[in-house]
């Protein structure tokens, strides 16, 4: 009688994965179908956090006062003559802070983890810049003609953005914080968790079934 163990059963041959562009679909086309909606709404919250940021620069920018005389408008005190520089640094701070508060939050957002989110806050910065931007100035617009005539009225400098430049530091900072955390992310799918029902690719990563394979090995 043959002692030798026998051989075990030769496993299914590789499947090689298709490769996207040889007609097999992009993979993450269902992702960003399934993130789709959060994208939005992280684009309007982050547009919303402009309008914040808007008020926040309109209440803390600097700003000179002037009495308007009948030589014309005479300061009041002693103005700083950089006060302009010191409005685009109060904006640049706040777009600043905006930037990274929104890329750790997107990328706290684990389900959602991907290109959309990528994405989303892109775009949501830009629009955020963009509405804090307008809303500053508007509410900062400056006196009036009619208020210029009138003597003995004192008014205050309109708050004005000398850099549009500024207006890129907001995005610049979110994607960069949250590439950074994704290239500090060893997992490949950035530990975000699979959807229900979810059946890997061919080729792909089989989890692993402990009691399946005893009960084949018995």
């Amino acid at each position: 009688m043959d002692t030798r163990p026998a051989a075990a059963p030769a496993g299914p041959p590789p499947v090689r994965p298709a490769r996207w562009g040889a007609g097999a679909p992009w993979s993450g086309r269902a992702e960003l179908r399934a993130d789709l909606r959060a994208s939005l709404v992280l684009t309007g919250v982050l547009a919303l956090a402009g309008v914040a940021a808007g008020l926040l620069w309109w209440v803390l920018a600097p700003r000179a006062t002037f009495e308007v005389t009948a030589d014309g408008p005479v300061p009041v005190g002693r103005p700083s003559p950089e006060l302009s520089i010191a409005d685009d640094g109060v904006f640049t701070l706040l777009l600043a802070a905006l930037g990274l508060v929104a890329g750790l939050v997107a990328w706290r957002l684990r389900r959602r983890r991907g290109v959309a989110t990528v994405l989303a806050l892109a775009v949501g910065t830009v629009l955020a810049s963009l509405a804090a931007w307008q809303l500053g100035e508007l509410l900062g617009a400056g006196p009036s003609p009619a208020e210029l005539a009138a003597v003995g009225t004192r008014v205050i400098t309109p708050l004005r953005l000398g850099s549009p430049a500024a207006l890129a530091v907001a995005p610049f900072l979110a994607v960069l914080g949250y590439v950074a955390a994704t290239l500090l992310t060893a997992a490949e799918d950035l530990d975000r968790p699979d959807p229900a029902g979810y059946v890997p690719l061919a080729g792909g990563p089989r989890p692993a079934v402990p009691a399946i394979e005893g009960a084949l090995r018995s």
